[in-house]
């Protein structure tokens, strides 16, 4: 249980930024912009980087390379799903307008389900969260060309 608690706690604070930066951009009518969305993979790999890095500080020497991919792909998954609730109590109780303001960016004239679209909202999440943590194993897993002094 104790392997959890990193990802759980760096997965809702991930949440909680990519929530607080939606409503801020709500604030100003840009949350229909899908550039504005692109500075969600960066606070999510922030927020991976984040907790691969505690982890390996954590494990010291037994940090491997399987582990840290592990928390970096839990945090990102729990951050996804979260956003995704989220997304959806948004779209259909705080604001049913949303995803018909969001089709006029798109110059689209058809319904489109918000399952759909929360789908589509979970699948980049998800897609992000494994793509981040395999660039971010890149950067902490140990050197092969590593000399050792004997």
């Amino acid at each position: 249980m104790s392997k959890m608690i990193l990802p759980v706690r760096y997965g809702l604070a991930i949440t909680g930024c990519l929530i607080a930066y939606f409503l801020f951009l709500a604030l100003f009518g840009l949350h229909t912009n899908p550039f504005f969305s692109f500075f969600n993979a960066a606070i999510s790999a922030f927020g991976i980087y984040a907790a691969i890095k505690v982890y390996k500080l954590e494990q010291g020497d037994n940090f491997t390379y399987s582990g840290g991919f592990i928390t970096g792909v839990v945090t990102g998954f729990i951050s996804t799903i979260l956003f995704t609730i989220f997304f959806l109590v948004y779209a259909t109780e705080v604001n049913p307008d949303f995803l018909s303001e969001l089709l006029e960016v798109f110059k689209r004239d058809y319904e489109v389900h918000i399952g759909l679209v929360a789908f589509v909202v979970a699948i980049m999440g998800f897609a992000s969260t494994v793509v981040i943590s395999l660039t971010w194993m890149q950067y902490f897993k140990r050197s092969w060309n590593q000399t050792t002094n004997q």
